[in-house]
């Protein structure tokens, strides 16, 4: 039996003790319900705190009838499983990259395009307002979805590292196989910056960085640096050429068990947490640079001008991917 076969079976099951014990059916005279999260990330990462955070709040609240289990560092697969255990009902929360969800909501593709925001705080308040709003509606309105989108999360700016040599200027990037999220847009970045973009799982990268099948990837300082992917990438070059929010989503197939009173309690605790967790987030960020130069990573910074090289050089990825979303893009720009 295969890892994905392996997932699969554990997810029926869950689904099955869900079903039979979680969901309007009284447990020992009472209406207890567990709710599942998952994340890629361990315990004390700050997405992973936050949602432990809606947790105690959501069983103060209820006086213990409801409750959040975690199943952290990737227990449950990488994003793209826990995406599918959710829209069955397996699992209930869900913290994944806007990466993967582009595919199901494609309006949600605009903060996959690179440089769309000017910089992170810029990023936060457009997600802080209607425009970030809106976006989670879609979600949870699309029929296809089979997700309630609940808050955001900061996950700071995605910047290169490699195994081969620090990538001091964009012609350093040329031939550089770099592991990319699963989608399009995210790969043709890469090759438009001169890369070998290769599409793979997160959870796929360790091992792909041990053997040679990529040279590097791209990712939040404290991803790199939580994640150990330094000890096998020793350069990280700050392009911040995507700055990607990431978002916390719920199951509809469980959201539709819920009394009105919990979803808007769920709701009100996650929009807290939207704010809780960019707090612990910058903390977590100071740390881990402070930690990579501890042990000896070289972090290259880029002038504005080679930075705005990367800017121009991305041109074809907007002509492809971006035109549909020039409306949307103005409103984003226009945020100050």
């Amino acid at each position: 039996m295969n890892r994905r076969d392996v997932l699969w079976t554990g997810m029926a099951a869950i689904a099955v003790a869900v079903a039979g014990f979680g969901f309007g059916a009284p447990a020992l005279g009472q209406d207890k319900m567990v709710l599942k999260a998952a994340d890629v990330w361990p315990v004390g990462y700050p997405t992973v705190d936050a949602v432990l955070g809606i947790g105690k709040k959501l069983e103060a609240a209820t006086k213990g009838r409801l409750s959040v289990q975690m199943f952290p560092s990737m227990q449950l697969g990488g994003e793209k499983e826990m995406i599918e255990q959710a829209q069955v009902g397996a699992l209930q929360f869900a913290r994944i990259s806007v990466g993967p969800m582009g595919p199901i909501v494609d309006e949600l593709n605009v903060f996959n395009m690179p440089f769309v925001f000017r910089d992170v705080p810029h990023m936060n308040k457009v997600i802080d307002g209607d425009i970030g709003q809106e976006l989670l509606d879609k979600l949870s309105n699309a029929p296809a979805s089979k997700l309630i989108g609940l808050c955001w999360m900061d996950a700071g700016a995605r910047s290169f590292y490699n195994s081969k040599k620090p990538i001091k200027t964009i012609d350093d990037l040329k031939g550089l196989k770099i592991r990319m999220m699963g989608n399009p847009i995210f790969v043709d970045t890469a090759n438009a910056l001169g890369a070998n973009g290769i599409a793979m799982g997160f959870d796929q990268l360790v091992s792909a960085l041990q053997t040679g099948v990529v040279d590097g990837a791209e990712n939040n300082p404290p991803s790199y640096e939580t994640g150990k992917h330094y000890q096998f990438a020793k350069y990280y070059s700050l392009s911040e050429h995507l700055i990607i929010p990431e978002i916390l989503v719920f199951s509809k197939v469980t959201w539709d068990k819920l009394s009105k009173d919990d979803q808007a309690m769920i709701k009100k605790f996650s929009k807290e947490a939207q704010l809780e967790e960019r707090k612990l987030w910058n903390v977590k960020e100071a740390g881990s640079l402070a930690e990579l130069k501890k042990n000896g990573i070289e972090i290259v910074t880029f002038s504005p001008a080679e930075k705005a090289k990367f800017q121009a050089a991305v041109k074809p990825v907007w002509d492809k991917y971006g035109a549909k979303y020039t409306a949307l893009v103005k409103r984003i720009q226009d945020v100050k």
